[in-house]
């Protein structure tokens, strides 16, 4: 017993350390944006929804610098104050958007250009308050917002979609926190998992998506929500610098799928500091070096989008008192404590060791 809690102390010890903008994270640490998927399973499924994908597909990073017909390359945001002048917003799907009003400056960068006929989203983040605000087929007037749809999340907490609802993506989900964007990059991690599109998907979603865009009945396609991941065996090693640290997050937080687009197609924001020649060797990565992710084990709440982790009290950090409460829970032992049992000044493994002993009725106290 001894030994083999010493080693999970050790395997539980890693703080995951939150993406954040500004001075806000965005969403807590044991989100399932940003929770790592290079341990769970295959997808018993993987196979056939890669096919079905395309395995001989190239990946393509759908955002750089310059402009592309005219727009920006990526899905701009711009963050704003909690003082910027908010706009009312009127929309096609009314009964499934945030009413607002939305403090996206009227001037705001729109996906693909003012000129665009795509999806033209606007997203601005308020980051006194942390709230996000995004909006899909975004019109500007002379004082207002028309759109498709509109959404608004409070990055402070967990909450998703109600369910069937769309938001700015078919999905139903934040487009902000799946963007690769290029500080991420430069300061050599992303911490969370990036957005994907493929061409066509199941009628279906899984958590955390809540929303599908499709007739299509086969399982054979991926629904919407659908976890993947770049293979762990995939080299990297002879990708420019700036994009090995896109790929270890493909490898540790993976992709989901959240709108229907062009297949294996990863999101990011626009920046004049991307280097499309090493962004356009990522066309080197295949379908056939993807697989799909079984991520069902961190389901808490389908209505939540807090991932089960080992941050068991969700302080950010992964460590013996995390440890000590799933001890307690498992032992039936919740009276016998999970702080600095032995009063040192610190938690450590003897107070964990004293928690155990406790709990199986042992009148031995473990170390000094």
């Amino acid at each position: 017993m001894r030994y083999e809690v010493l080693i999970l102390i050790t395997a539980a010890s890693v703080v995951n350390a939150q993406p954040a903008i500004g001075p806000c994270s965005v969403f807590p640490a044991n989100d399932v944006w940003n929770s790592p998927v290079d341990q769970l399973p295959v997808a018993a499924n993987s196979a056939t929804l890669i096919s079905t994908v395309g395995a001989g597909v190239h990946m393509h990073a759908d955002f750089g610098s310059g402009l592309w017909n005219g727009g920006p390359i990526g899905i701009p945001f711009v963050t704003v104050a909690g003082s910027q002048t908010k706009y009312p917003a009127s929309f096609t799907y009314a009964d499934e958007s945030d009413p607002g009003p939305y403090p996206v400056p009227l001037n705001a960068p729109i996906e693909g250009g003012s000129a665009s006929t795509g999806d033209r989203h606007a997203i601005a983040v308020d980051t006194d308050n942390c709230i996000l605000y995004e909006l899909y087929s975004a019109y500007p007037q002379s004082a207002s917002w028309q759109a498709g749809s509109g959404a608004i999340f409070n990055l402070r907490t967990h909450t998703l979609r109600p369910a069937t609802w769309t938001s700015a993506d078919a999905a139903g989900l934040p487009i902000f926190p799946g963007l690769v964007r290029y500080d991420e990059v430069a300061a050599g991690e992303i911490r969370h998992a990036i957005r994907l599109t493929v061409p066509q998907t199941q009628k279906a979603y899984v958590w955390p998506a809540r929303h599908y865009a499709s007739s299509l009945t086969s399982t054979n396609y991926p629904a919407m929500g659908q976890r993947f991941r770049l293979r762990a065996s995939f080299d990297i090693s002879g990708f420019p610098s700036d994009v090995q640290v896109i790929l270890r997050a493909l490898k540790k937080y993976g992709l989901i799928l959240a709108d229907n687009g062009s297949a294996w197609y990863i999101s990011g924001a626009p920046d004049s500091r991307w280097d499309n020649s090493n962004l356009a060797t990522l066309g080197s990565v295949l379908g056939s070096d993807l697989e799909a992710v079984d991520d069902a084990i961190f389901v808490v709440d389908s209505n939540s989008g807090q991932a089960r982790s080992c941050d068991v009290n969700g302080d950010g950090s992964s460590n013996i008192v995390d440890v000590q409460l799933e001890v307690n829970a498992a032992l039936g032992a919740a009276s016998c404590g999970y702080q600095d049992v032995d009063a040192n000044g610190r938690c450590d493994v003897i107070d964990l060791q004293r928690v155990i002993s406790a709990a199986l009725g042992a009148s031995c106290h473990i170390g000094p």
